[in-house]
């Protein structure tokens, strides 16, 4: 069966992670290096992440949702608030919160996906490239 998406469009996709805690960050960025991901742009100051959502335009983002002074659930309302009516940017929460309430206020203001930390690496690597080719599947519909 071949793919409608090639694996190098998917790879080439630009990320975003925004997490405050580095460790969890430099996780991620290695976890997507080793999958050959090469657009991949961190953030630790969840005060400047709506900022780089806005100038990087990524393709998909793995937010944390416990995070100081702006958590990720304000900035998944953020996200909302700037991005177009028919946009489908994806976002993926990975987050130590293993609350059903979490998962599900997550889903319901714009989370595509949710993980629980810890993660399989390998589980979220396949995550986030299914979440990538229906971004673009979805931008071709949209061409």
């Amino acid at each position: 069966m071949t793919s409608l998406v090639s694996a190098a469009e998917i790879l080439a996709r630009r990320i975003l992670v925004i997490d405050d805690e580095e460790p969890n960050v430099l996780l991620l960025a290695s976890v997507l290096e080793r999958e050959g991901y090469r657009d991949i742009h961190c953030v630790t100051d969840p005060k400047k992440a709506l900022d780089a959502y806005v100038s990087l335009a990524p393709d998909i983002v793995l937010l944390d949702l416990m995070m100081p002074e702006v958590d990720g659930f304000q900035l998944l309302e953020a996200f909302k608030r700037h991005d177009r009516a028919d946009e489908f940017r994806p976002v993926l929460v990975l987050t130590a919160d293993a609350t059903l309430q979490a998962r599900r206020r997550a889903l319901a203001v714009g989370a595509k996906d949710f993980v629980v930390k810890p993660f399989d690496v390998i589980e979220v690597a396949l995550r986030i490239s299914n979440l990538l080719e229906t971004r673009i599947l979805y931008q071709r519909l949209r061409a």
